[in-house]
């Protein structure tokens, strides 16, 4: 076997049966020393040149290294037991440890620190040290290494001096350890652990007097250099010496030196995904995981933060003990229980206790005060690799003293709020636990109920999943109770996932009164498993009740509406505060995991919170409180919509007269079609639960004004099934309004999308519908809309002619309406139609006329409509290079390319291509049309897709 050693512990080198092969310049052995300090892990160039030259690297550090990289191969090639690779990240020299004195040197204290046996013990730290050659990395280049890296390998040679000549003093070797221990002292007389050893040995030799000088000495230098006493332990043995008490035991360590605790929780068989989790906390933690550099700087805490229920203590447990062998000597655990049944955390005091208790100190050398107890409690963990799990944490005051300050010492914390003062001071890592995905839902169950269980009722098992909105808690409840009756179907069991209980109809009431708000009654009852740990109402209890009193309000209101997120001026309106303390509020949530901040500005929760939510408003909220929070939050959405509407297409801008918005309201801040654009891409989703909320809790005029407000954005971008469901519930609105008006405009926007699904008769019964009702009003813009999209239904039939008449007919009505508007997009149809039927010279001339108005207008969508149309007109004229640039500048005002008219255009510029023979670009273009189509007109997708496939040349390369 390759007999190759590396030496850190003095004089950095290598042994290669018994050769001593240095590398021949100090810079080429610090390189050496970092690699071996990092084995097994890649070390960025940067880190080396620091090492080397500190901060003032010169311009060729990188070139320097790379050649003493290059010289350490030549002098590391005959060792096949040795690799130095190359990566994107750096060097990375792999070797095994026991090869490397340093690592030999920790894993033979480690072994001491578990074993029993005192000599066998000693034995093992004698050879420990053994390895220590002189002063570690005696004759390397640079101050990194000897400033930061050295000083913390000394303190690790001191422990384990520290620690043997402790167990000797237990086997009676006094006289060995006062000679030892004098001149180390000397060396290091600030040092209070081989001073009170000292101390000890010298008194249990009779020589009493001398151990009281020792103590006089290190007095004075406290005194002098630091301006401070010596600490608890050296005082204390100071008093037992002067009273001529004999047993001064107490001063050596006590049997927590070989203590080993395995404190954790039990782990779970039936742990589920969390992969990529445990992958993070094995990267966040992997200096103390794989024993590299643990000296070089003390491990940072780890904070596991998310709500209540989503599985945080579990995921920590599995990972300890997944990880325990990476911290050989215990785990320490303590709930903190910052949120429980009981209102009061446990403090900081109480938790150190139980860890020395854990650690075997002796009730009689526990100190009195908290910080004294602390710095026991650190000064335990000095000579070790421990992992320290702190559950439950309430906040940063709470957890500071109980962390660790050792090297190799790790500090898991959970905590349903974010402890950002943790990452502030102490540069904690944090991992934010989400929710699962439904894939890992339907594991859990699985892994719960079995394979057969879950096949045999896959529709109830996806209810379940959608229902528990991916929360392990609430899933592991459901599977519980349905584990418990084995022969009972899933179906039944999970009933009251939809908000009934088994007893909601024992008063032969139907509850409607009770959702009157459009609450779910009893809606968590069905998560109780039987204690306040396993039922979600409690769990959420806890966090809720340590919200400020304006915060609590503010999330109990959130529960009205039942939207996927709120943005910061709604909220400020939902609750008639001003932004700023929304914004502070909000804030606040999310560091309580009560929110999740989905985007700048965006909050939004799971669904069980919000079910939450909508209970917690109805207890605790007036009736007159619910109804005004709501009514300022649609008003916001609907006057928000409104501005937003006015600088978007002014073709399908629906006449709104909406009451003043109520005091309170604040609007978002839209100023130019970009941000109206934006803020409706944002919201629809939002806008949509609003429509159908307010018109289940008779917000009528909300609802149907709300759907109009929405039309123009969602004609512009074809959301047609979003339009579909948004005009059914405003037409619904309206009739219960009895508004013919109302009415009209929303069998309009019903139509139009209806069209865009390629639903022709349905659309055309709705715009007939529409027409009568303009008729009555005497509506002749609202007349004119109709026959414009009666049009388009003609044109589609190729009834050119009856849709020129048409055409001709809203063009009256539009301009006896005053409306330019409405006259370019009439201008334009006829245009189009006087081309379909071959006059081309008319239809060229109404084009320009249709252009003319909407560049007069600033009417971008009625502009690029004409452009189309031109385009098309010259393509029939086979002039196809024209017809390409006017396509190409009816698609140039679209920033997103996600307009309806693209699809369109974007059809016929690729038959203009292919036309003109650019074959490639019309296969594109049509190909991206078709994608754009799929989406926003699926009516027209198979005439497209059957276009593109006939077109398909297998010679020819694709594009």
């Amino acid at each position: 076997m390759d007999g190759v050693e590396f030496r850190l512990l003095g004089p950095v080198g290598v042994w290669d049966a018994g050769r001593w092969l240095s590398p021949s310049s100090a810079q080429q052995r610090t390189v050496l020393a970092m690699l071996l300090l990092e084995t097994g892990r890649p070390v960025p160039v940067a880190r080396l040149e620091n090492a080397i030259w500190g901060a003032e690297s010169p311009e060729s550090a990188r070139n320097a290294v790379q050649g003493h990289i290059s010289r350490l191969r030549r002098l590391l090639a005959p060792h096949a037991a040795v690799e130095l690779a190359t990566s994107a990240r750096g060097y990375c020299l792999t070797v095994e440890r026991d090869r490397i004195d340093l690592y030999r040197f920790r894993e033979l204290v480690r072994e001491a620190g578990g074993e029993q046996e005192p000599e066998r013990a000693i034995e093992l730290l004698r050879e420990g040290l053994a390895w220590w050659q002189g002063a570690p990395l005696a004759d390397v280049a640079g101050k990194w290494l000897p400033d930061v890296v050295v000083p913390a390998l000394e303190e690790e040679r001191l422990a384990a001096l520290e620690r043997r000549a402790a167990l000797d003093l237990r086997q009676g070797r006094h006289q060995e350890v006062a000679a030892e221990l004098t001149a180390l002292v000397g060396e290091n007389p600030l040092r209070e652990r081989p001073v009170s050893l000292l101390m000890t040995a010298l008194v249990r030799c009779d020589r009493r007097t001398e151990a009281l000088a020792v103590f006089r000495r290190v007095r004075r230098r406290f005194a002098e250099e630091l301006g401070i006493e010596p600490g608890d332990e050296l005082q204390r043995l100071h008093q037992a010496i002067l009273a001529g008490r004999e047993d001064t035991s107490g001063t050596t360590p006590p049997a927590a030196v070989i203590a080993v605790p395995r404190h954790l929780p039990p782990d779970t068989e039936l742990f589920t995904a969390r992969e990529e989790e445990l992958a993070a906390l094995d990267r966040l933690t992997l200096p103390a995981a794989s024993h590299s550099s643990p000296s070089t700087q003390v491990m940072a805490p780890c904070v596991i933060t998310g709500t209540g229920g989503v599985g945080k203590t579990t995921l920590a447990v599995h990972w300890a003990h997944r990880a325990r062998d990476r911290f050989p000597d215990g785990q320490l655990y303590v709930n903190l229980q910052g949120y429980g049944p009981t209102h009061v955390a446990r403090p900081p005091a109480e938790a150190v206790r139980l860890f020395l208790d854990a650690l075997q100190v002796p009730a009689e050398m526990v100190p009195a005060t908290l910080e004294a107890q602390v710095g026991l409690y650190r000064s335990l963990l000095a000579e070790r690799r421990m992992l320290i799990l702190l559950d439950n944490a309430l906040d940063t005051d709470q957890v500071r003293p109980l962390l660790p300050n050792a090297p190799g010492c790790l500090a898991l914390v959970t905590s349903r709020v974010e402890l950002i003062g943790l990452v502030a001071a102490e540069g904690a890592n944090t991992l934010s636990l989400g929710l699962f995905s439904p894939e890992h839902s339907r594991e859990l169950l699985t892994r719960r109920l079995g394979v057969a269980k879950v096949g045999a009722e896959p529709r109830a098992v996806d209810d379940i999943v959608s229902r528990c909105a991916g929360l392990p808690l609430a899933l592991a409840i459901v599977a519980a109770r349905a584990h418990t009756r084995p022969a009972f179907p899933l179906g039944p069991l999970i009933s009251g996932l939809h908000g009934a209980t088994d007893h909601d109809d024992d008063d032969g009431d139907d509850g409607d009164d009770d959702r009157a708000d459009g609450g779910r009654v009893d809606g968590l009852d069905v998560f109780d498993g039987g204690d306040a740990s396993t039922n979600m109402r409690i769990v959420f209890s806890w966090s809720y009740r340590a919200l400020s009193p304006n915060a609590a309000r503010l999330f109990r209101l959130r529960g009205l509406l039942p939207t996927p997120e709120i943005s910061t001026t709604a909220a400020a309106s939902l609750a008639g505060i001003p932004v700023r303390h929304a914004r502070r509020l909000l804030t606040e949530l999310a560091r309580a995991n009560m929110a999740t901040e989905r985007s700048p500005g965006r909050y939004g929760w799971h669904d069980l919170l919000q079910t939450y939510a909508e209970e917690l408003t109805r207890q605790h909220d007036s009736e007159a409180e619910r109804h005004e929070a709501l009514h300022r939050l649609l008003d916001h959405y609907l006057h928000s919509a409104r501005l937003g509407d006015r600088l978007l297409d002014l073709y399908h801008r629906v006449p709104l007269a909406p009451a003043p918005p109520r005091t309170g309201v604040v609007l978002a801040r839209i100023t130019d079609r970009a941000q109206s654009e934006a803020w409706f891409a944002r919201e629809h989703r939002t806008l949509l639960a609003a429509i159908r909320h307010a018109a289940r809790l008779g917000f009528d005029r909300h609802a149907w004004q709300l759907a109009g407000a929405c039309w123009g954005f969602l004609s512009q971008e074809g959301r047609s099934d979003d339009q579909v469901a948004m005009h059914h519930i405003a037409l619904e609105a309206a009739a219960r309004l009895n508004d013919p008006a109302a009415q009209a405009h929303a069998h309009v926007g019903l139509a139009q999308a209806l069209i865009r699904l390629g639903q022709d008769e349905t659309s055309e019964s709705h715009l007939r519908e529409a027409l009568d009702l303009f008729g009555g009003l005497r509506d002749h813009v609202g007349q004119a809309l109709c026959l414009i999209y009666r049009s388009v239904l003609k044109d589609r039939r190729g009834q050119y002619g009856e849709g020129l008449d048409l055409s001709v007919l809203a063009l009256r009505f539009y301009q006896a309406a005053g409306d330019r508007a409405g006259e370019g997009r009439a201008l334009n149809n006829i245009g189009w139609f006087h081309a379909q039927r071959g006059a081309y010279e008319e239809a060229l001339r109404r084009c320009q006329e249709a252009l003319a108005i909407h560049r007069e207008l600033n009417d971008l969508p009625g502009e690029s409509a004409t452009l189309d149309s031109l385009g098309h007109l010259h393509h029939l004229l086979g002039q196809y290079e024209e017809a390409i640039s006017y396509y190409r500048r009816s698609l140039a005002w679209r920033q997103r390319g996600k307009r309806a008219l693209g699809a369109r255009t974007l059809r016929r510029l690729g038959e203009a291509q292919l036309a003109a023979g650019r074959l490639h670009e019309g296969r594109a273009a049509l190909r991206q049309a078709l994608d754009l189509v799929v989406e926003l007109a699926p009516g027209d997708a198979d005439a497209l897709r059957a276009r593109i496939d006939g077109l398909t040349d297998p010679e020819e390369p694709s594009v």
